[in-house]
């Protein structure tokens, strides 16, 4: 193992290969306990030692964040790119336009996997594994779909097993986020990630319009399985083990290897490990739950999913209404996306324009404001949001310049990433040690109407025509729009009142009192509160540890 004793360093290759990441100093390190099986000594990680994902240096933090960002990118893309090449898949195999959207369609219900599946194993086993796992069987799953040019079946069972693996990036990217960056710092890097997740299915269409009309449907394949390898390669050769827990877990066992003596991570030793099928049916069953039994989830998810959905109508809709009413060749329909991208980029930087406001609020109110304070984007974002969409809904007639309806999609695409981001930093600290739960609610909701939305989107237009079709989407946006208000006069009573919004503040309330308490006595131990937190949030031990 290559280590520099007086600097204290890791290599890249062992941050890489190892997941003890032993150093001298852990080795000397005075750890209470006996080292027997009835008091074992219990390890944690030292302050600023290298192994640990919460010091490493500022620039691999950066640079495993823009790795995360575009893993995501990569496979949302992919599961768009498909639609720019919707006519040659008719064409091809003979099948009516509702057929050939499963090719989009079955990709996007793919990633309905990821929050039952692989973030409770990427719990169990940790971040690197599963990313190299989910995306190397993305690959494969793929590539295989290459071979099925005559087999329409066969392509979209494999498109649907390649989003269910390769789609674990779009729900895993946060954790490995918050393993990294301490809650006070990651609102830059998770306003980047959540980004992805609606610029990348913008991208796809743009792209895949001009390949698929002057080389075919095929090649979009080709290009879609290029994009999941090479994240693939990425991972083997740059990305680390992050997840806190399971480092610890790794070195205790490698510790008491070598000395003989018994070494048990601090929480493990205090509070026991929990067995799969406990983090299993957490996975399955508590996102239901908090679906059922909390307003604020269930609201904010069904808005989350209607603002998506809206997302991939517009796939079908804009081929309808660029191709069919202003008479844009296929791949030009495609560059109509790029409103709503110059929208979602727009909307990035104002976010974080915003949050500059909310961090000073934050430092009054000693560093964690009350979670309505998230809001005043989706104030912006949520009128914004549903006025792009009637300009767009009543600019398709032929007679009115192009324009109108692309600044309308612009809007849109500003307001929809205001929103996301704001109502996911919103449910994030309202349900802090539930919020792996409320997410995966949130994301399994969302892909069921990402991957329904496309299906109907034809047949709407043919039967209502592209200004009362368009109209639907924005009346819906219209009753959804009063939401983020409602959550920020009432919100604080709402959580109050609902069982786990209010048990979680409890808890998070008694963890930030007694790290205040202990800092105050002059103890160092933010180290070990930051793998706390980070854990309570994406990985939802922090209940069982309190």
């Amino acid at each position: 193992m290559a280590i520099d004793e007086k600097h204290e360093t890791l290599s890249h290759i062992t941050l890489l290969t190892s997941h003890s990441r032993l150093t001298p100093k852990v080795f000397a390190h005075a750890w209470p306990g006996n080292g027997t099986e009835l008091d074992p000594f219990r390890i944690e990680f030292l302050p600023d030692e290298p192994g640990n994902p919460m010091a490493f240096p500022t620039w691999k933090k950066w640079v495993l964040t823009v790795i995360m960002a575009v893993g995501t990118f990569s496979v949302t893309s992919s599961s768009t790119t498909f639609s720019g090449a919707i006519p040659q898949i008719e064409e091809s195999f003979d099948v009516a336009k509702v057929v050939a959207t499963l090719a989009v369609s079955l990709f996007v219900a793919g990633f309905i996997i990821g929050p039952m599946a692989w973030s409770p194993l990427s719990e169990l086993y940790g971040r690197q594994y599963i990313y190299l796992l989910t995306f190397g069987m993305g690959t494969l799953f793929g590539g295989a779909s290459l071979a099925c040019s005559d087999n329409l079946a066969g392509l979209l069972v494999l498109r649907f097993l390649s989003g269910a693996f390769a789609g674990a990036c779009v729900n895993n990217s946060a954790g490995v986020i918050a393993d990294m960056f301490p809650a006070r710092e990651r609102g830059l890097a998770l306003t980047i990630y959540c980004s992805a997740p609606f610029m990348g299915p913008t991208v796809g269409p743009l792209v895949s319009g001009f390949l698929a009309s002057s080389t075919g449907w095929f090649w979009c394949d080709v290009l879609t399985v290029c994009l999941v390898a090479t994240m693939f390669l990425v991972g083997v050769l740059l990305v680390p083990e992050t997840y806190g827990p399971r480092l610890l877990i790794c070195r205790a066992r490698s510790m008491t290897k070598s000395t003989g003596k018994v070494y048990r991570s601090k929480v493990e030793a205090e509070k026991g490990s929990r067995p799969a099928r406990v983090v299993f049916r957490e996975a399955m069953v508590r996102p239901w739950i908090l679906l059922a039994t909390e307003p604020i989830v269930l609201l904010i998810a069904v808005y989350a999913s209607i603002i998506y959905g809206i997302l991939f109508l517009a796939l079908a809709a804009f081929p309808i209404v660029f191709g069919g009413v202003h008479g844009w060749s296929q791949g030009i329909s495609g560059l109509s996306f790029l409103g709503v991208i110059v929208g979602q980029v727009g909307a990035v930087f104002f976010y974080l324009w915003l949050d500059v406001r909310y961090k000073r609020v934050a430092a009054q109110w000693g560093g964690m404001a009350p979670a309505e304070e998230r809001l005043p984007p989706a104030l912006i974002g949520a009128p914004i949001l549903t006025i792009g969409l009637f300009i767009f809904a009543w600019t398709t007639y032929a007679s009115v310049h192009w324009i109108a309806p692309i600044i309308g999609a612009s809007l849109f695409g500003f307001g929809q990433v205001l929103l996301f981001i704001s109502m996911m930093n919103y449910t994030v600290d309202s349900y802090t040690i539930f919020a792996a739960s409320a997410l995966a609610a949130n994301a399994i909701l969302r892909s069921l109407f990402g991957a329904a939305f496309p299906l109907f989107t034809p047949v709407m237009y043919a039967k209502l025509g592209p200004q009362w079709a368009s109209s639907i989407p924005a009346f819906l946006s219209l009753a959804c729009t009063p939401l983020p208000f409602l959550f920020r006069r009432y919100g604080k009573a709402i959580r109050d009142k609902c069982k786990y919004s209010a048990e979680s503040q409890r808890i998070w309330t008694a963890m930030m009192s007694a790290q205040r308490a202990v800092r105050a006595e002059g103890s160092s131990v933010e180290s070990s509160m930051d793998e706390l937190t980070s854990v309570g949030a994406t990985g939802e031990k922090g209940a069982e540890r309190v």
